[in-house]
């Protein structure tokens, strides 16, 4: 996808706007608040101030010539349901939403949102996730299922082979790499010996790194 048009430039929109566009994205930013767009307008393509629930307004941006519209007026259920109704009937191909909760999330998928997001749910769980496993040094999640994390080694791995450890067969997680210090040895063999202070780099199931972590 190229293109894209954000609708609603609160916090969550504003960061999507703004990260599309540093990636190369063309980006149209719009939102009913002149102020929110006024703000926005020096770090996207184009920064338009319209009411996304009008299909005149739509149509005179042009609405059906982007890849993907992002909806993030999250607060207000009505006007989200209403956006993402008039951007399907528009011929948009792929709508992203942002929803409050469940019962939002249900609503916009039966209008014909593609995707719906929880970004304060996601973050509130990851930033859980995070303080539970208190030896985690870095998270890089790859889908709701599958991250690559940095951990300290569980105690009682020093001096012991990644062979005698049989850390795939008994923990389900694959080595990527070991980290001693400031070097990283990238895809270690099964004789490589763990030393106290070693951090291992994970790709695994959340549920398999949490219980690695555990040890």
């Amino acid at each position: 996808m190229k293109n894209f048009i954000v609708i609603g430039l609160g916090r969550f929109g504003t960061a999507v706007a703004r990260e599309l566009y540093t990636v190369g994205k063309d980006v149209l930013a719009m939102d009913i608040r002149s102020e929110n767009v006024q703000n926005i307008a020096d770090y996207v393509t184009h920064a338009v101030t319209g009411d996304g629930r009008d299909p005149a307004v739509l149509q005179a941006i042009g609405v059906q010539d982007y890849d993907c519209a992002v909806v993030t007026v999250g607060d207000d259920v009505g006007s989200s349901a209403l956006i993402t109704m008039r951007l399907k009937e528009a011929g948009v191909p792929k709508v992203i939403c942002k929803a409050q909760s469940h019962v939002h999330q249900r609503l916009l998928e039966k209008i014909g949102a593609d995707l719906v997001v929880f970004p304060e749910h996601e973050m509130g769980i990851k930033t859980a996730q995070g303080l539970a496993r208190s030896n985690i040094l870095n998270f890089i999640e790859l889908s709701p299922e599958f991250a690559i994390v940095e951990v300290d080694i569980p105690a009682g791995w020093a001096r012991k082979t990644l062979r005698d450890l049989d850390v795939r067969a008994k923990y389900k997680v694959n080595v990527i790499a070991v980290r001693r210090g400031s070097v990283f040895n990238v895809a270690p063999g099964a004789d490589w010996v763990m030393a106290e202070g070693d951090k291992l780099i994970v790709l695994g199931r959340d549920e398999d790194i949490s219980a690695l972590c555990g040890k």
